[in-house]
């Protein structure tokens, strides 16, 4: 009872004060119709930068709202007060011929609960996943924790300890765990909760990889996919890059033979494969 009234007046507060009229004129506004969910340190950020130049696609508030899994107890109209208003999106629509908006927060496709959540709040969202090379993805995602100053270990010390881990635990265990370097990379366990629910009208899947060599191809297929129409993106985006220094060698290909079947069983389900052997 206490967490609900604490929840409550949250909400309240988030919807009223922090979002000001968006959250006052919540309930004139949409819902996305589609979400960028993952995966973490592989480009989803300018991913959703690219897509929103595209004239049809109205952004939301912010990038990586986090409304169905960190920020659920906020309530549906508070994730409303994110997106464009029904008048908005019509007048857009004149001016176009379409009109879509959509969101990207990469943390929704390890998290069991927001599968059943967005199902159910929008079960005609489409959802669009960019995997990365899961040894580069996990080096990347080290270097997140040494920047923000919570990982203290070598990444060699860091992964000797995941790997020990994983052999003991459950891959949900693995995956939830704050050093789930290599766990995140197991992207066939996670991608196997999404098309569950959603079939192959409503996924849509891309490399970073890809992104990077071939951006407009990469684009137009998610363009069609998201059914508006063709537009070549001027300026694509490198969003939240950084530069590290170099992984050695060994540990490399140690990772790359490491995730060789892990990377087998997501190929097998999307029906695709990327290049990620060296």
């Amino acid at each position: 009872m206490e967490k609900s009234i604490r929840n409550s007046l949250s909400s309240k507060y988030q919807r009223f004060l922090k979002r000001g009229i968006s959250g006052i004129t919540a309930s004139s506004r949409v819902l996305p119709n589609f979400i960028i969910i993952g995966t973490v340190r592989s480009g989803s950020t300018s991913l959703y930068y690219n897509l929103c130049e595209h004239p049809s696609i109205i952004p939301a508030a912010y990038d990586e709202i986090g409304f169905f899994d960190s920020n659920f107890h906020l309530g549906l109209n508070w994730y409303r007060s994110m997106f464009p208003t029904e008048k908005e999106m019509k007048r857009i629509k004149e001016k176009t011929k379409f009109a879509i908006t959509g969101e990207d927060t990469p943390f929704y496709f390890w998290k069991k609960e927001t599968v059943d959540r967005i199902t159910k709040a929008i079960p005609n969202s489409k959802l669009i996943v960019i995997f990365r090379n899961p040894v580069d993805r996990a080096y990347s995602n080290y270097y997140l924790g040494i920047r923000a100053g919570t990982e203290k270990s070598t990444f060699e010390e860091a992964i000797d300890e995941e790997i020990s881990f994983i052999k003991n635990h459950s891959f949900r265990e693995c995956v939830d765990r704050k050093r789930s370097y290599l766990s995140k990379g197991f992207y066939g366990k996670q991608f196997e909760i999404w098309e569950k629910k959603f079939n192959e009208k409503k996924l849509h899947v891309i490399s970073t990889e890809d992104m990077k060599k071939q951006p407009q191809e990469t684009m137009s297929k998610v363009f069609k996919f998201l059914e508006i129409s063709e537009y070549n993106i001027k300026n694509p985006q490198k969003q939240k890059s950084v530069i590290y220094e170099k992984m050695n060698e060994d540990t490399r290909k140690r990772l790359l033979e490491f995730y060789e079947p892990h990377n087998e069983e997501l190929f097998n389900k999307i029906n695709q494969r990327f290049d990620w052997s060296s």
